[in-house]
């Protein structure tokens, strides 16, 4: 039913991590091949592409849906569907940026100090030249570069300054607008939407059971972390409850320990593959 088409380059091994989380494994002959499978009836297609090409691709109907960072909608003025956010990039869970960057001993601090018809560097030469407009600034080809940064480290390490930011770019799951108002391959998208937002969500996440007598419930409560509130049922034939929620995995170190001192008995931890709302 579905083409998709996902990114290769600096997301590929972060897409296709999740995408094999997701129940969604893409398999392909070699890492170097740009098609691909997976063994869903719900995609017809897939083809890894560069991140750059896909949301003209997608636009244009060569595919029902992709997944692409919202610097390369911007730069490319793509007419497409934007389905959600994912919240993954290349090492982290962080956006990426588009920024302005100068040497460091440069003395430029703002935007504003830059000459008239100084030389900029960049591979998004549209969003560089709208911002560089509303800046009243016409930029020639290098006293500043304009380039896409994580953390900002590897900027650092080349000895430049980042002075200004273009844009927060999220990687996006998009769709071709014909194929959206298609209603069978909108109900599929929002099914592969849900499994990937699902899987994100779950990450850095664990359940928590435990058992816990009544006179301790109220403190076991008060302590524990939970989406929402924890999911409490009566024990068959005792005097106690049985009590289950999801946390941040960051927190289950001093957590059980801190359940146990409470009273908390028979206390599981468990991975988590997805949170679906």
């Amino acid at each position: 039913m579905l083409k998709l088409v996902l990114p290769k380059g600096s997301l590929e091994r972060a897409t296709l991590e999740l995408f094999d989380e997701a129940d969604l494994g893409v398999q392909r002959s070699s890492d170097v091949t740009y098609r691909a499978t997976i063994a869903d009836p719900r995609i017809d297609e897939v083809r890894i592409l560069r991140p750059q090409e896909i949301p003209r691709y997608v636009a244009e109907g060569l595919f029902d849906i992709g997944i692409t960072g919202r610097d390369w909608i911007e730069e490319t003025g793509s007419d497409v569907v934007s389905l959600c956010q994912l919240h993954y990039s290349k090492a982290t869970a962080r956006p990426v940026r588009i920024v302005v960057a100068v040497h460091a001993d440069s003395g430029v601090e703002r935007i504003e100090d830059l000459k008239r018809g100084a030389r900029v560097s960049t591979e998004f030469p549209e969003l560089t030249r709208r911002f560089f407009t509303r800046h009243a600034k016409v930029p020639d080809i290098v006293d500043a570069i304009v380039d896409l940064t994580e953390t900002g480290s590897a900027l650092r390490a080349a000895g430049l300054r980042i002075i200004d930011t273009i844009l927060v770019s999220f990687t996006e799951l998009i769709a071709n607008p014909a194929a959206y108002e298609d209603l069978p391959k909108r109900h599929a998208m929002s099914q592969i939407q849900s499994l990937l937002e699902g899987t994100l969500e779950a990450r850095g996440r664990v359940l928590v059971k435990l058992n816990v007598a009544e006179v301790d419930l109220d403190g076991i409560i008060e302590i524990l972390p939970a989406l929402k509130s924890p999911t409490v049922s009566k024990l068959f034939g005792e005097g106690g409850y049985a009590v289950e929620t999801v946390v941040p995995k960051s927190d289950i170190n001093t957590l059980i320990p801190a359940l146990k001192d409470h009273g908390a008995t028979d206390i599981i931890e468990l991975p988590i593959s997805k949170i679906v709302h």
